[in-house]
């Protein structure tokens, strides 16, 4: 009933909240007919018009009604396509800052243009971020022969740009693209050390396409950019190399559930005796100890056309288990990726520095107004309020779905599970309906892929090892007669279209192999059938050996299920299916926590990250920093001299540290020490600017500028790195450690500020010893 309280409870709402929108929409097409009669050219001129109005005072919520029949109307000339009043509907909801349930096929892609149009009016820029580049292209390409038509420039981000070509876009009015590029585009802007290589404009509005599959199920895998480390050394082979000698249950022990290999203590005698060594929890093995940790997961958690592919150069890329897409430019952290490349007898790459981090989550939360569109987000609204403070509002359809949603069919193992899958297929491409087989992996695709090869049955299998031709292999997946074998939410965004003959044979059918870790994610592949009311039927195939069932099933309920199987182990009972939605919403509960604490962890960081962003563009910004330079100055003048240096007994215990400093000049602590105690410090700081100006008579006033813009910052970024390095290793010392009773996030709070404030104290004693060193 989990799914149905969430629906009903998500639908009263939308039902209130679309009560008070309805009289919006409701002007909008009352203007209908007034701008149908305007001429191309007038209906241009409402551009200008609007943004005059805006300079003027007029809000966007005044000029949204107009706006939206303008965009309604271009669309219709320029494209044929005329806004329904459900896509409205959807366009106030984005304006607004909320996420818009849209179901497949309602035209999301047209959808955003009246809420893009309006918020470009202020010339602050509209980002519409989507999964992948073909379909922020496509988008792109196609919408942007509306936005033309008015006035408005729009363009996409493409990985292969230069900075100068996403700089030229990023000043359009709307720009396309996908979460990784504008995310690592935002880091790049914030390691500048010139305020004209910034490439973006600020984070303005966004309109998230497929919400939920970047802002979920992407938000696990942070966004980093790393720089050369070390070498890659022979010890990553070396530690697989014994890693692969080990035997399981005997050596070491794996938690499928938590996805956690741990040794045990035959494991820890082995090692010892191995690296020859006297005691494997010694803090002198602590890296040794993080490359076994490492090598244990890459060798028996992850899975190869699972969680990462190799390509045809032989390397290894990153697979988004939820999308089954691979993920471009990502590597995992902290050595794990090495240890894959050592297990699958690779080229080790160089140990990768992080030189810059964010993610998803607090990317996003950095938009003055953030919006957004998805299928099925019903299951997440609890995530969605409490992460990024969005509500969700269900918009009806432009027609009734027409579509059968078929109950599970359970079985006790994989093999009748297949064997069924197999007939079903095999009985339904008989009759020339078209099937999408859904799968929750690569090797799952090419299991199923194999065995119809071995039939003799005509198939395409759609995932990340060829996703260039996605599109295409989907746009078919609706001829007669076609079968379609797809990692589970491949071809999102792409519609799939069918003939009148196809209708008549029953539209689209969907035939699940497995259950996935998400409702959300099943629902997802279900409404790749019955678009814009066609007719479709859907059905999934579970087994009590599935990974997901049979790590959050128990044993007990399992031999329930199991006395009640019939033939070809199949259990035909009302409690098979609860079972398995129980386990369904418990792995749910369980991957929103995993993504809380990452967010978690993230927004103590991120207050840090602010901090630092905050500073750097204050120094890239301002052309003298004359003032903040003597600032610094001062406070670690306070810092290292907060005890009397009056003192005679004192005063040989601070000279030293003074003058390694540079704050003072050795010839002038005699002197200072006959001050009073309470003038010492604007006394050294007086010194110290006679000191910058006589520099500055040498050199030049801006060219001194320059250098302590330059030292500043170089301080800044080398330490920060320094700083992101050692939080990596107190975060995983939190998560080792156990706590009675404290939360892990506060320990992790209280340790990463005390570092962080030395870090800062750091970054302005570094900074003032260079600027003081004068030659």
């Amino acid at each position: 009933m989990g799914f149905f309280n969430d629906f009903n409870k998500i639908y009263n709402y939308s039902s209130r909240e679309l009560k008070r929108i309805y009289p919006i929409v409701d002007k909008v097409e009352a203007l209908d007919e007034s701008i149908e009669r305007l001429t191309d050219d007038e209906l241009r001129l409402k551009t200008d018009e609007f943004k005059e109005r805006y300079k003027n005072g007029e809000t966007l919520d005044d000029l949204l009604p107009e706006a939206f029949a303008v965009v309604r109307e271009a669309s219709s000339r320029v494209l044929g396509m005329k806004h329904y009043r459900v896509q409205l509907i959807g366009g106030v909801v984005l304006h607004q800052g909320r996420v818009a349930e849209m179901k497949t096929g309602e035209g999301k892609t047209l959808v955003a243009t009246c809420p893009a149009y309006l918020n470009a009016l202020t010339g602050k820029g509209v980002h519409i971020v989507t999964t992948n580049e073909y379909l922020a292209q496509r988008d792109c390409d196609e919408m942007s022969q509306v936005y033309s038509f008015l006035g408005i420039t729009s363009g996409t981000i493409l990985h292969e740009m230069s900075p100068e070509e996403r700089r030229e876009i990023y000043n359009r009015d709307i720009v396309y693209g996908i979460n990784s590029e504008i995310g690592f585009d935002y880091l790049k802007d914030n390691m500048v050390t010139d305020r004209q290589e910034r490439i973006q404009r600020g984070l303005n509005f966004a309109i998230v396409d497929e919400i939920d599959s970047i802002l979920i199920d992407e938000a696990r895998t942070p966004l980093i950019i790393s720089g050369e480390g070390d070498e890659a050394t022979d010890i990553y082979i070396t530690v697989d190399n014994f890693v692969k000698s080990l035997t399981k249950d005997e050596d070491y022990e794996v938690d499928e559930k938590q996805k956690a290999v741990t040794l045990t203590n035959q494991g820890v005698d082995k090692l010892e005796k191995h690296f020859n060594i006297d005691n494997y929890a010694d803090e002198d093995n602590i890296k040794l100890r993080h490359n076994i940790v490492q090598a244990l997961k890459a060798n028996y958690t992850m899975t190869r056309d699972v969680d990462y592919i190799e390509n045809d150069e032989g390397e290894i890329l990153i697979v988004d288990t939820f999308t089954g897409r691979v993920m471009d430019g990502r590597r995992f952290s902290d050595g794990l990726h090495q240890a894959i490349e050592a297990k699958e007898d690779v080229d080790i790459q160089a140990d990768a520095q992080t030189l810059a981090t964010i993610t998803l989550q607090n990317l996003f939360r950095l938009y003055n107004k953030l919006s957004g569109m998805s299928g099925t987000v019903v299951t997440e609204e609890s995530e969605f309020m409490e992460i990024y403070s969005l509500d969700v509002i269900e918009i009806p359809t432009n027609r009734p779905i027409a579509r059968i949603d078929k109950e599970d069919k359970v079985y006790t193992n994989i093999k009748s599970k297949y064997n069924a899958v197999i007939s079903d297929i095999i009985e339904t491409h008989m009759k020339g309906q078209p099937i999408l087989v859904g799968t929750a992996s690569i090797q799952k695709s090419e299991d199923i892929s194999a065995i119809l090869k071995r039939k003799g049955i005509p198939h395409n299998v759609l995932n990340a090892k060829n996703h260039e031709k996605e599109a295409k292999i989907v746009e078919r997946a609706g001829e007669k007669g076609a079968i379609t074998i797809a990692t589970n939410m491949a071809g999102r965004g792409t519609d799939i279209k069918l003939t009148e003959e196809v209708k008549a044979l029953g539209g689209l059918k969907i035939i699940g192999t497995e259950r996935h870790d998400s409702r959300r994610v099943d629902n997802q592949l279900r409404g790749r059938s019955g678009r814009q009311g066609d007719p479709g039927e859907s059905i999934f195939y579970v087994s009590l050996e599935d990974d997901m069932i049979k790590n959050y099933i128990s044993q007990k309920y399992k031999n329930i299920l199991a006395k009640l199987t019939e033939d070809n182990d199949y259990i035909d009972s009302k409690s098979a299916n609860k079972a398995v939605e129980n386990a369904q919403m418990a792995v749910e509960g369980d991957n929103f926590k995993a993504r809380k604490d990452i967010v978690s962890y993230d927004d103590v960081l991120n207050t840090q990250r602010e901090v630092i962003y905050s500073q750097r563009n204050l120094v890239l910004d301002k052309d003298n920093i004359k003032e903040e330079i003597e600032e610094i100055i001062l406070d670690v003048i306070n810092k290292n001299n907060n005890i009397e240096l009056a003192s005679k007994y004192k005063i040989e215990e601070f000279k030293h540290k003074l003058i390694e400093l540079n704050l003072v000049m050795e010839e002038d602590i005699a002197e200072l020490s006959t001050y009073p105690k309470e003038d010492i410090n604007y006394l050294i700081l007086e010194k110290i600017k006679l000191r910058i100006s006589e520099y500055e008579k040498n050199v030049s006033e801006e060219e001194a500028r320059i250098r302590e813009r330059n030292i500043l910052l170089k301080h800044v970024d080398r330490l920060w790195i320094e700083y992101l390095k050692e939080i990596e290793v107190v975060r995983q010392g939190v998560n080792l450690r156990s706590y009675k009773q404290v939360d892990p996030v506060q320990i992790f709070m209280m340790e990463s500020s005390k570092l962080f404030n030395n870090i800062v104290d750091e970054i302005k004693e570094e900074t003032a010893k260079e600027i003081l060193s004068f030659e």
